[in-house]
């Protein structure tokens, strides 16, 4: 069943003013409930492949696999768990045989709307953003130096705004043979927004000023991602910008058959 009467989504990428070509790639497919968006790294041009493999593989074998996957509970963390560790395997095995790839990889994260929840996934420092109820929230958290160094205690929040180490990930997909994803599940209401963007945005845009485009412009959201990038440009645009927005509009139910409604009251 598609999700397109419930979700709203949109999708918007620049180069921004220092960078000669566009390493992120971001899609997004409201039928399925999907976002995706990558922030890719390596040689010349290995980071656009990367990302754009990440996200064209993974939204090709969610939109395959959702329509039949199994109303077994965490069912939709395994498949997603699945399919990362494949494009993985797929963008890792490019970067060794392919010497004009080597050592490309790219952050991630993945949003799954499904059965009135929010399945997010993430690996690097690519964010994913809830505003709800005139509150901002950071659902995923950098796999970065400079995170590690804030959790530390070695600076703080603030003293980060100006550390020379921003953009220094410690996990990527593709680098290695194998690479660890943070899943965590949410509930999804009506009216929550929702935004995917890559550190080109971040690093250059206050969260006071992202959550008023989200606020001022939450009628359109089209007009509210490129706001955004935009803003991020006014700024220097010292990266590439990617943002995904999503807003729920009502409710979306898992649809339900009579062995799916029986094996959900069980093990509720």
């Amino acid at each position: 069943m598609s999700l397109r009467q419930a979700l709203e989504m949109t999708s918007a990428t620049d180069v921004g003013q220092a960078r000669s070509q566009n390493e992120d790639f971001v899609a997004v497919d409201a039928d399925f409930g999907l976002a995706i968006l990558a922030d890719g790294m390596g040689g010349y041009c290995a980071g656009e492949i990367a990302s754009g493999m990440a996200v064209t593989l993974l939204m090709q074998g969610l939109i395959a696999r959702l329509p039949e996957m199994a109303p077994e509970p965490h069912a939709l963390e395994t498949l997603v768990r699945e399919l990362v560790a494949t494009v993985n395997a797929a963008v890792h095995d490019t970067a060794r045989t392919r010497p004009q790839c080597a050592g490309m990889g790219t952050t991630l994260v993945l949003a799954v709307f499904h059965d009135n929840c929010l399945l997010a996934a993430h690996i690097g420092d690519s964010r994913l953003y809830r505003l709800r109820n005139g509150l901002l929230m950071q659902l995923t958290r950098d796999h970065s130096l400079l995170q590690e160094q804030i959790d530390s205690g070695m600076i703080s929040k603030e003293e980060a705004n100006w550390s020379s180490n921003k953009n220094l990930v410690t996990r990527a997909l593709g680098m290695d043979p194998e690479v660890p994803l943070d899943v965590n599940v949410y509930d999804a209401a009506p009216h929550d927004m929702y935004l995917l963007c890559s550190d080109g945005l971040t690093d250059m845009v206050t969260l006071s000023d992202i959550q008023a485009a989200m606020e001022l412009m939450g009628g359109n959201l089209p007009l509210a991602a490129h706001e955004m990038v935009k803003l991020a440009n006014e700024q220097g645009g010292r990266d590439n910008i990617s943002v995904a927005l999503v807003k729920v509009i009502k409710p979306f139910p898992a649809r339900r058959g009579f062995w799916q409604s029986l094996w959900s009251r069980i093990f509720k």
